[in-house]
Order: C-alpha cells, then structure tokens, then sequence
C-alpha cells in the first residue's frame, strides 16, 4: 500500500533521551545470541542498565525484524493475569479475544517481529509461561528479555550484565583506563549538570575513585554526577569513603553488589534536606507517574503547593524524581530502585498505611466522577490522563481488596473506569477489576454493587463474552429492585439492552433502550447519549430507517451542545451503518467524516466500524477490490481492538454478504490477494486508503501458508471432515482446527467451502501454467 506519509520504522521503541555510553561487547554478544537464540535474557541486580541496553541492542537490531519491535513494560503491573493483556497493548491489539487466550500467538502468527520484556522478575512465572508459549507458535518470534533472575524457559539465553568497566586502582593513569566506560558516563553526565565539566589532571583521581567506589553501577554514578551542582568531586569521594565505612560491617549473605547500590542510595538520602528525605518517602506510595496535584493532595502535609513544588523541583535536580511530559501534561516517576527504598523509609515512620489510605481516597475522589466529565470537550485530556494514571488506579484497587471493609471503595473505582475501558480497548482489565471487586464485596445488595453490575454487564457484552454478562442479568436485577432507585433502574436497562443489541435480541434491545430514556434525560447525559446510539443501531439493524435517524439526530444535537467529539463521530457513524442500505451517498460522506474525525480523536474503535462500513458500501458501488482490502484492513483492526470481528451479532450478516458477493465477483483468489493486502496494512495506510487518500497495488496471489497448512487446506477441498484429517496426518483433531483457522485468516476466508474453492482455483491456475 502506498501510504501518505513518510516511511518509519515499525514498533513502540522510545527516542533516547541521554546519550548511551560503552557496552559495545554486551551489545555485540547480546546481537549475536539473538542470532542464535530466540530468547535472551539480561540479568543482574538493580541499577546495573539492564534496561538501557536492552533498549539499545532492540534499536540496532531494528533492520532484522520487518514487523518490528515492539517493547512490553512491567514495571507497572502488578497482577500476572494481566500479563498477556500488557503485551496485547504493546503490540496494538488493545484487548485479548474474547473466549481465546491465543489472540496474541493469532496476532503475531508468521511475523517477523522482537519483543523486549522488561523488567520481569516480579511476574517471572507469568512471564515464563507466555513466552514458552508465543515461541512454541510463532516461528519468526524473537524475545529479549530483562530481569533480576532467568526465565527458566527452554532454549533461553542467559547474559549476565556487569557493571561498566573502572580503572584498573594500580594504575590509574594510563591510557585506556583511565577513559572507562564508567568514567565516561560520569563525565558525560557531569557535563550536563555543570556546563563545560571535563576531566583533567585535578579531577581525574576523584573521578576515576568514585567509578570505583561505586563498582562501575550506572544508576549510583548518575546519581553520583548529579551531586556537582553542591559539591566537588574530591568532596563526593569523601562522602562515599565515610558511607563505604559506616556499611563494611553488613551481613555476609548480602550481595556486595546490593550494599554497594544501598550505599549510594543511602548517600544520596542523606544529601538530601530533611524535607526532600520526607518528600522522597512519601512520594515513593504512587506506582508509576503522578502528577503534581495528586502529590499536594496526597503527600504535601503541612507543606503549602509553592512549597512542594520547590521540593519536587529539587528532587528533580537531585536525580530521584523524573520529568514526564506527556499529551501536554508534566509529571513525574521515580525509578523502582529509588521507589522501593523510599517505600522502606516510609515504612520505618510508621505512615506507610495512613499514606496508602490517603492516596486511594484522593484516586477514588480523581476518578469516581469521570463520567460527568466524559461528555465534553476536555475528553480527549481525561482519557489520556486516566491512561498515565493506570498503575496507581490499579494500587488503589490493590489497597481495596487487602481489606474487606474497603470493598465499597474497589466497585466505586472500578465501576468509574467503564467508559475508559470501552473507549480505549481495556475491556479485558475492565471486566478483571470489577469482578474481583464484586467477589471481595460478598454480595450486599447496595447501589454501589448495583453500578457495579451493570458496569460488568456492559464490558463483558462488548467484549463478545455475552455468558458472563448474562450470568450477571439475574442478580443486577434482584438487586437494582432491592435498592428501589429509578436511576439505578435506568443504569440495569441500558446494560440489558446492549446485552441484547449483542446477544442478537435486536427488539427486545429497543425496548430496553426505551425503558430508561426518561430517567437519563433528566440526570445522565453521557448514558443518555449511549441509549440514544444503540436504539439507532438497533433501528437501522431493524430497517427503521427514519427511526434511527431520528434519535440520533437528538443524539448528536446533545453531543454539540456539549462540545464534544468522540460521541458527535459515534452519532455520525450510527447514521452511516442506518442509511448503507438505502442511501449509499449520504452514508458514505458521514463514514468519511467519521473516519477523518476518529483519526484525530484516536478512537480505533469507531474506525474499525466505519471502514468495515465502507467495505460494504465499495461492494454496492460494483468495486469488489476496493471492498476486499477494506474488509482486510477492517479485519486487521478488529484484531487490534479486540472483538476479532464484527462484535453486534445481527450485524454479522451484512459482513457475510459482503464477503460472499466481493469473492464471487473477484473469485477466490483475487479476493484473498486484495483481503490479504489490506490485512498486512498499518491503521495509518489503511485509513488514508479509505478515504481515498492512497492507492493500493494487490500484487497476484501469494500462497503464504506454511506446509502443513496447505496439506490441511487440500484435504478440507477433499471434503474430509477435521478427525479424518487428523488420522491422514497422525496429529490431534485441535491441532488440525487450529491449522484450519490460520488459513481462513490469512486468506480472508470464514468457511471451509471458501477455502475449497481458493484450493481448486489454485490447482486450475498452476495446470492452465503448464
């Protein structure tokens, strides 16, 4: 596909933000493992660079892999359930399949692709697990890893980072040592904190013994170069020589390693003042980024904002805290090394569980009234927002469900998230929260409980997963009626009717629909708007045309008046799917308008649905290969989202038509070849295609399967059944299911009939050939 905009590398890898120094022979060893290796894993203690030069080896490997490299971060996750979720949002597919657990080996199938896990000795079970997995099923996969510990998985690599080379003691003077990769690094950050620092004849000495003193760790040198703003290095030298002193006397069984990385840590704590030392402690409760009014409110005390500002500032400057900009917002993480020993110090005092207990109150108060906020033009900064605010949104969880008497709290953070989960794909962590929260509650039937339910019936129905969300219907009603309050009766009808739009009860969902429109008129905008949207999908599934229109003009005009764009492109798509049918033009202008319009919010979601859309209308518009790649790059962010398909199950038929009549006009191969085209396009490329922004070049067909795959697929044109197949091939009838499904995906394909046909037409073409 030709694409509008310039080419770039394919994966998630961050810029470099400073500049990397030494481990030539690591990235040289760690490059030629990967040749070798499938999995390697970096170890070594904290603070060593495991991270960075994992980084680094993933950007120079970059040209080795076409489908790029992609870098998971779990340094923030806490929960090995959410494993695979981590790595399903790394790669862009926003959620794991419903019903699957392989929608990750689905995704990454025969590309030629590296993930970079990091930080993975917290989850190294689940971790573990995933990787033997994805590597046992997808042949081009190549992981590098980083933790404290190996994986343990066969035919893992295992590298040991060690710290960046010092200066020999007994000669430091001479030509090579005295530049070492730890002295550089020093230099090199010292130059950023003190303009115009080099290393000469007064220094050198200091220098060359802080890089010693300090084992050649990187994280202690940084820090270490970081106190020249206040001190000189010869002073630097004899504070280390005093804090080396105090700690000789350590436990044997410790590491010398760890009590060398303690020693400096230790160090820069006591260069602190005792209100930064406080500030350090305190600020070490958030999981990952927070931002400066958390921290007022949380951890400022009897600091006024001004106050806590110098400080944060300071604690910048020192090194413990880290800028983070971000969608126009700063704030600030801490490293995990740096955060758990300030966690330590907080425990020590004794404020640890009052300090736990004020951050989930202020995140509880932060998130609980998001959806008043929802509907509006600040949606896109609170969505964003929300998303930096993930890992402590997820600690405040963790605090809940520690103590049964905080049960309330968990429904009431988890419940708020709904409308995030749904507009970015976390339907999976969504549906995760609420039902741990649900369990850890016991089942009092409070008005708490009862959003709660209808918050999960929501997420599970839109996830696909419509046993879970009917398990649910029972109880959310006994207990909505146990509460008696006409708006949380309201909220149930809502859930319930999309339980029924996707459950294919397209009626009974309009009359669900129906039910709570007065309620939400007078207290709920935002889920007046969503009634509003699934009557008018209902009513254009149903053919009630001037219906649907009707109630999403009411829709939109409340999504104006509110200035809001995520819901007005949601309006203009509903209007779209209700006039393909009997107003190709009109619905064709409103699907590119909705197109343009999700482009700039972000919204996949809404994309994926108006693309498949206008696969449908090129079909009706007599353009079969138009139709065809949009129908690939439709199914491609389908994938992505998470639904694997169209996920409103009375709107599965228009997709089957479409697909059955584009491949009887191309034939079976053509429309594989152009299915396939769109299939293997970026969202980028397959939206500017879509609106006509790009062309396409659908080369001939290309028969990818593997070996065994084409062996199946000839059988299945034989017309044996998946046990006979299996018995021909000596392999499980599972297995044999699983080689069917690759095929139809890669070939555009949803029945076995489709795939006879491709494999008849391929035999004609070669005979015809010859």
């Amino acid at each position: 596909m030709v694409a509008s905009s310039a080419a770039r590398s394919v994966g998630n890898l961050p810029h470099e933000l400073t500049s990397f120094v030494g481990r030539r022979r690591e990235v040289t060893e760690a490059r030629r493992c990967l040749a070798s290796s499938r999995l390697v894993t970096l170890t070594g203690i904290g603070g060593v660079g495991k991270t960075r030069l994992a980084l680094r080896v993933a950007h120079e490997s970059q040209r080795s892999f076409a489908d790029g490299v992609w870098l998971v971060e779990f340094g923030g996750l806490s929960a090995p359930e959410l494993v695979e979720n981590a790595v399903a949002a790394a790669l862009g597919i926003r959620e794991i399949m419903p019903g699957q657990h392989d929608s990750v080996v689905d995704h990454i199938g025969d590309r030629n692709l590296m993930l970079v896990l990091d930080n993975c000795e917290h989850l190294v079970a689940a971790v573990a697990e995933l990787a033997g997995r994805l590597l046992r099923s997808c042949r081009n996969l190549h992981i590098l890893a980083t933790s404290r510990e190996p994986l343990g998985v066969t035919g893992e690599t295992v590298l040991r980072v060690p710290p960046l080379g010092v200066p020999d003691p007994d000669h430091p003077r001479r030509r090579g040592l005295i530049h070492s990769e730890a002295v550089t690094l020093f230099e090199e950050r010292a130059g950023a904190v003190v303009p115009g620092f080099d290393l000469n004849d007064t220094n050198r000495a200091a220098v060359t013994r802080i890089c010693q003193r300090l084992d050649g760790l990187p994280l202690p040198i940084e820090l270490a170069a970081a106190r020249l703003r206040a001190m000189s290095p010869d002073q630097i030298v004899q504070r280390l020589a005093d804090m080396f002193m105090l700690l000789s006397a350590g436990g044997r069984e410790v590491p010398t390693r760890q009590q060398t990385l303690r020693l400096c840590i230790d160090w820069s704590h006591d260069l602190c003042t005792p209100r930064e030392q406080a500030a350090w402690s305190r600020l070490a409760v958030f999981s990952g980024r927070f931002e400066l009014d958390a921290a007022e409110a949380i951890c400022a005390e009897t600091l006024a904002s001004h106050e806590l500002l110098d400080v944060v500032t300071s604690l910048v400057d020192k090194s413990i805290l880290i800028r983070d900009e971000e969608a126009g917002g700063v704030g600030y993480r801490m490293l995990e090394t740096l955060r758990d020993y300030g966690r330590e110090k907080l425990e020590l005092t004794g404020d640890g569980p009052r300090l736990r207990r004020r951050h989930r109150d202020w995140y509880e108060a932060f998130v609980v009234p998001v959806e008043e906020e929802l509907l509006g033009p600040g949606q896109a900064e609170w969505l964003a927002r929300l998303h930096s605010e993930r890992p402590n949104l997820r600690a405040a969880m963790e605090f809940c469900l520690a103590d049964p008497m905080e049960a309330e709290s968990g429904l009431r953070i988890a419940t708020a998230m709904w409308p995030y989960a749904l507009s970015r794909g976390q339907l999976e962590e969504g549906r995760y929260w609420l039902e741990r929260a649900l369990a850890h509650q016991g089942g009092e039937a409070t008005a708490v409980r009862a959003r709660a339910l209808c918050a999960y019936i929501l997420l599970s129905s839109n996830e696909g997963r419509t046993d879970a969300a009917g398990a649910s219907l029972d109880e959310a009603r006994a207990v909505a009626a146990a509460v008696g309050d006409p708006v949380i009766d309201a909220q149930f009808a809502h859930a319930e009717g999309y339980f029924a739009l996707f459950s294919g009860d397209v009626s009974g969902a309009l009359d669900r629909f129906a039910a709570c429109l007065d309620v939400f008129r007078a207290s709920d905008p935002l889920r007046l708007v969503s009634a509003l949207l699934g009557i008018g999908l209902a009513a254009g599934i149903l053919g009630d045309v001037d219906r649907a229109v009707r109630y999403q003009e009411e829709a939109l005009a409340i999504a104006e008046a509110h200035d809001d764009s995520v819901y007005r492109a949601y309006c203009l798509l509903v209007l779209g799917l209700a006039l393909v049918r009997t107003d190709r033009d009109r619905a064709r202008t409103l699907l590119d308008q909705v197109v343009r319009l999700e482009r700039d919010i972000g919204d996949l979601l809404g994309t994926t649905v108006a693309v498949e859309a206008l696969a449908w209308v090129a079909e009706a518009d007599g353009e079969p290969q138009r139709a065809a790649v949009l129908l690939g790059s439709a199914q491609s962010m389908w994938n992505a989202v998470g639904s694997g398909s169209v996920n409103v199950l009375a709107m599965r038929a228009f997709h089957d038509d479409c697909v059955e009549r584009t491949t009887r006009a191309l034939g079976v191969a053509a429309y594989a070849a152009a299915f396939r085209r769109g299939l293997e396009s970026s969202t980028e490329d397959s939206v500017a295609y879509a609106l006509r922004e790009a062309t396409v070049d659908v080369a001939a067909p290309a028969d990818d399967l593997t070996r065994r795959e084409r062996q199946v697929a000839d059988l299945v044109a034989d017309g044996l059944t998946n046990r006979a197949i299996a018995e021909r091939l000596v392999i499980s009838p599972r297995t044999v299911e699983g080689h069917v499904e690759h095929a139809l995906t890669k070939l555009g394909f949803r029945s076995r009939s489709q795939l006879a046909a491709w494999v008849a037409e391929q035999k004609q073409r070669k005979r015809s050939d010859h």
